[in-house]
């Protein structure tokens, strides 16, 4: 369905159009690929020559954000409530002029998480949603799509409750797919795509011998 990562250009850009069935989702993400799509362009489908990478037993918090969590009384679930998260990911920053996570995506995003696929972390504060974070997870595979946060540091204790959480149930990286200030400050590195490839083939491996993703 998608052409040979090596014939991407220099940013990563490898295919342009299709759809975002969960059949080429799930065929994207198996052969490395992951949608950006932009509003009113066919979707674009990347795989960059390096790809950013944490490896959990390189997560570090800073001393000064384990000292701003220690102040906050957050709450943690696990997809409660998919649907509100990825529609706080999808609305504009004030910083930016519209949003990767098209209407289109939303929905795709939404029957993959109801395939048993995608996944959702919710940070509350007083019953109310502050926070979060969803991604997509086959086998030993998390790749993390987008977060974030109406109370300070909320995001971030999303991911760290993701790292623990994903840590407690045998993986050992997650996909970040591209480096972002925020990851890098967590450990977050780049890799090259063959390193990457390697790494994606041994999770789905771990899919055919559990017989189901991290959240079975």
């Amino acid at each position: 369905m998608f052409p040979p990562l090596e014939t991407a250009d220099e940013d990563g850009l490898l295919a342009v159009g299709g759809d975002f069935s969960i059949l080429t989702l799930t065929t994207a993400y198996h052969s490395g690929v992951f949608p950006w799509p932009v509003e009113g362009v066919p979707p674009l489908w990347f795989a960059p020559p390096e790809r950013c990478v944490l490896f959990l037993d390189e997560f570090h918090i800073s001393k000064r954000l384990r000292r701003d969590l220690k102040s906050c009384d957050f709450e943690y679930s696990i997809n409660h409530d998919f649907a509100s998260v990825i529609a706080h990911c999808a609305a504009p920053r004030t910083y930016e002029s519209g949003t990767w996570i098209v209407p289109e995506l939303q929905r795709a995003y939404i029957e993959l998480h109801q395939a048993g696929h995608a996944h959702s972390i919710e940070v509350r504060e007083n019953g109310e949603l502050v926070g979060g974070l969803y991604g997509v997870s086959w086998g030993n595979y998390f790749g993390g799509e987008s977060m974030f946060h109406t109370r300070s540091n909320a995001s971030k204790a999303a991911l760290i409750f993701l790292v623990e959480t994903l840590r407690s149930r045998g993986a050992t990286w997650i996909d970040v797919q591209t480096p972002t200030p925020l990851f890098l400050s967590f450990g977050a590195r780049l890799i090259s795509r063959d390193d990457f490839m390697s790494l994606l083939n041994e999770a789905w491996q771990c899919e055919v011998e559990r017989g189901g993703s991290l959240w079975n």
